[in-house]
């Protein structure tokens, strides 16, 4: 699985350096905001918001980014512990007061990390319906009516360690981090692969789901490097 993964951010590496029609630049570049702040929204589940992270305010890997990116940037974090991608789960992002914000405040880069919290048996319903949901959220991102358009780069989740809360590792590998990357691969939208970034790291992870600090400090690095020249 990880060649297969590896092969496709290859692919989509190739994409943007050919520069596909329509596909997205692969960074934030600061002369495209006529010295404005860029705005940084970070859309995700209980890691996003950092659940089980000390000192979250400043230690999530929002903040953390935040302060990477420097006071150019202004970053949000719009996690929202329990959501799903798929509209029929148990805590779809959708009905999220988190979503309503993120949007609202119509964003310049939108960090979608999601798709933990599908791998529970009723959350599940196959890689059709995840792939149609991540779609529609891709399309409600990136046609905000805002220029220049909205970047959006979509995470492949962090790796579960255990089962826990009907979170498993096999529908995860399975369904929907090559679910992810199919979507991308054929809308060319650019992957942070933060599965690859976190697993050698299992001590990060005291609860086998939840990063802590050290573990977000490793995601904000990851994005850092996706989005910046």
């Amino acid at each position: 699985m990880k060649v297969t993964r590896r092969s496709a951010l290859f692919v989509l590496a190739v994409l943007a350096a050919a520069g596909c029609a329509r596909f997205e630049p692969p960074h934030v570049r600061m002369e495209e905001y006529d010295g404005r702040k860029i705005r940084v929204a970070c859309v995700g589940d209980s890691i996003t918001y950092g659940a089980g992270v000390d000192n979250r305010e400043t230690n999530a890997y929002p903040a953390v980014l935040g302060g990477l990116l420097g006071s150019s940037f202004e970053v949000r974090n719009y996690g929202h512990s329990g959501a799903t991608m798929v509209k029929a789960g148990d805590g779809p992002y959708w009905t999220t007061a988190e979503f309503k914000d993120a949007t609202t405040w119509v964003p310049d880069v939108v960090i979608l990390k999601l798709g933990t919290n599908d791998t529970k048996p009723q959350n599940w319903k196959g890689r059709p319906a995840f792939e149609q949901d991540l779609n529609a959220l891709l399309d409600h991102f990136l046609n905000l009516p805002h220029k220049p358009r909205t970047k959006v780069w979509v995470c492949l989740p962090a790796p579960v360690f255990a089962t826990q809360w009907g979170i498993n590792a096999k529908v995860l590998d399975e369904g929907v981090i090559p679910s992810v990357m199919d979507v991308c691969q054929k809308r060319k939208v650019p992957v942070i692969d933060l599965n690859d970034a976190l697993s050698p790291h299992p001590e990060f992870f005291p609860d086998k789901i939840h990063p802590n600090a050290a573990g977000a400090k490793v995601m904000a690095l990851t994005v850092y490097h996706a989005i910046r020249p």
